[in-house]
């Protein structure tokens, strides 16, 4: 497979040159801007890339290279948290790495899978089935528009027999996620002068007894899984005036083992209560997916350790990702998914968000050899 390393690794300028292109676009999430404009570029991007089965849905693009039934999923997303300045996407390189809002988690990744993929048909290798690149939007936010919007359209997943996806890993695989239950509580009160406050109804004395509640529940399923309270909290409009309002919200992240159904009860019979002790309170969710787990000894698992340990010279670990991943709406549908890319999760989402080139590169080498193993070789059921 020397060939094929040595093709990915010609394209070392263009992957740079397609990141910094992608990071200079702003598609932060929320609120959700420039999908249009970053959905059509990585639409004509793989059209002069020749690669001639690429059309839009929506704001994702899928495109494929190969043909038959069997298909291996490259599949990553666009848009990124919002920045903390504008000057993150002005992208540049210094030194190994490439800096700008993105880079890491995951326009580097977008530009590894594409060129991961048009090495392959560079060197004319045959496929026994097809790559599917797919990109898309929304990750950030469960993906309503992206992911989620695909699977609802019957266009997620078909014919798979795996998916890869590369998050910003740090050089490990993850092949399992906590799921996420992402609300925003707020409860109502009256406004009063505080001189006659007892004409009033306190939104923040009310909350006391609910976040009490909340609390007693993460005694319990703390430190085996998370609950957190108060990612953000607003409310009333003066020191003197009884606040009408108050709200906050919270985030629980499930283990695979727990039942998220069972969690997502006990969080809202907190809020049963409190309304049942006549508490005004609404809940909305902002956010909700749930958890999975892939096997590590599956043939889509074993050659993705294989090639990270033949490309980067060390054994791979396989670890369950903190957070959501996109991993999940394959898993669900009984497709083998793992998230491995080319950026670090402790810069993600920082002011100082960067990638290392290498890793781009290497990104690139490795999902380049998986799909020949996995669609050139009979490593799966039903391959000649």
């Amino acid at each position: 497979m020397r060939e094929l390393l040595e093709a990915v690794e010609g394209y070392r300028d263009r992957m740079v040159d397609l990141t910094k292109q992608l990071v200079s676009m702003a598609t932060e999430n929320p609120p959700g801007n420039g999908y249009d404009e970053c959905a059509g570029f990585l639409h004509q991007h793989l059209l002069e890339l020749g690669f001639d089965q690429t059309a839009r849905e929506g704001d994702c693009v899928l495109s494929f290279l190969g043909n038959g039934p069997r298909t291996l999923y490259f599949h990553g997303h666009y848009d990124v948290v919002p920045a903390q300045s504008p000057a993150q996407f002005q992208p540049y390189v210094k030194g190994p790495n490439l800096f700008g809002r993105g880079s890491s988690d995951m326009k580097s990744g977008l530009a590894a899978m594409i060129y991961a993929a048009r090495a392959i048909g560079d060197c004319g290798i045959a496929l026994k089935g097809r790559i599917g690149i797919v990109c898309v939007p929304d990750e950030e936010t469960a993906g309503e528009h992206g992911s989620r919007y695909l699977a609802s359209r019957d266009l997620l997943g078909q014919d798979a027999i795996g998916m890869l996806t590369p998050e910003p890993t740090g050089g490990v695989v993850w092949n399992a996620n906590r799921g996420a239950i992402t609300l925003r509580v707020t409860i109502k009160g009256r406004s009063a002068h505080v001189g006659r406050q007892h004409e009033g109804i306190n939104a923040f004395e009310r909350m006391l007894p609910v976040a009490q509640g909340l609390m007693a529940l993460k005694s319990e399923v703390e430190p085996q899984s998370i609950l957190m309270l108060g990612g953000r909290a607003e409310g009333g409009s003066n020191f003197n005036t009884v606040p009408s309002s108050f709200s906050f919200t919270l985030d629980r992240r499930t283990n695979p083992d727990e039942n998220f159904d069972e969690q997502k009860r006990r969080l809202f019979a907190i809020f049963d209560d409190a309304r049942a002790r006549g508490i005004d309170l609404e809940v909305e969710t902002l956010q909700e997916g749930r958890s999975c787990g892939v096997p590590e000894d599956g043939p889509l698992a074993s050659s993705l350790a294989r090639n990270i340990e033949q490309v980067t010279g060390s054994p791979s670990k396989f670890e369950m990702c903190p957070g959501l991943l996109e991993i999940r709406f394959y898993a669900e549908r009984g497709v083998p998914a793992f998230a491995y890319g080319p950026g670090l999760l402790t810069v993600s989402h920082g002011p100082n968000e960067f990638v290392p080139v290498d890793g781009i590169v290497r990104c690139a080498q490795i999902y380049a050899l998986t799909a020949v193993e996995c669609l050139g070789v009979g490593l799966f059921p039903g391959t000649p």
